[in-house]
């Protein structure tokens, strides 16, 4: 939908200056819009999307909680497609480790003070096939009950794509950091958190399914 990914990329970029501002402001001002030298965070896209789409269901009288429920899935199987950008970038790799699957990383991408370490968790791998795991709970819960009111395929997009996301996070080399905390890890724990309070709410409100 155009209105999602119209809120979508700005939003993303934007999101992704905010937390990296201390780099952004000793660098020239049009460097704030330079998305190709890399840059974006999925977080802050979903927000924007959500608000592209909530101002699409508005102006043409659609269900905002419908138009999310049926993005949700090509959402999941676009983050599992998109991670995948990582890997031939080189970029958004997890600690060093001797695992078998361990990625290599070329000397002039490595943190600074590991650049005699080769091997790092390929948290990029990590995060797809958990993406693909959510598509598929998705499609699953979507197909067996048919009948779910509008939000709560949302619901268990936003618990199960956070679980995820939290533990991965906490591999990665490159998190963007509020203070001392990792800024993902805490947008997950609000991810999840929704999650559980709108399928209580649902629940709460007549139960999960459609009322005939």
């Amino acid at each position: 939908m155009g209105w999602a990914v119209v809120g979508a990329i700005p939003a993303a970029r934007a999101y992704y200056v905010a937390f990296e501002w201390q780099r952004f402001a000793l660098e020239p001002w049009w460097k704030v819009f330079a998305v190709w030298e890399g840059g974006i965070a999925i977080h802050g896209a979903i927000l924007g999307g959500m608000l592209g789409g909530y101002l699409f269901a508005r102006k043409y009288g659609y269900s905002f909680w419908q138009l999310v429920d049926l993005a949700a899935p090509g959402l999941a199987l676009g983050q599992a497609i998109g991670r995948w950008g990582n890997f031939f970038n080189s970029e958004a790799f997890g600690t060093p480790t001797d695992l078998p699957w361990g990625l290599f990383i070329p000397p002039e991408r490595r943190p600074p003070g590991l650049a005699d370490v080769a091997f790092y968790h390929p948290t990029f791998l990590y995060e797809s096939i958990w993406d693909l795991g959510v598509l598929a709970v998705l499609l699953w819960v979507f197909n067996r009950f048919p009948n779910l009111r509008p939000g709560t395929i949302a619901c268990i997009y936003a618990v199960t794509y956070s679980l995820g996301r939290f533990w991965i996070e906490g591999l990665r080399t490159d998190s963007l950091m509020f203070g001392p905390l990792r800024v993902a890890q805490l947008v997950s724990l609000m991810g999840i958190l929704a999650g559980l309070m709108g399928w209580w709410w649902l629940n709460r409100t007549g139960g999960l399914l459609k009322q005939p």
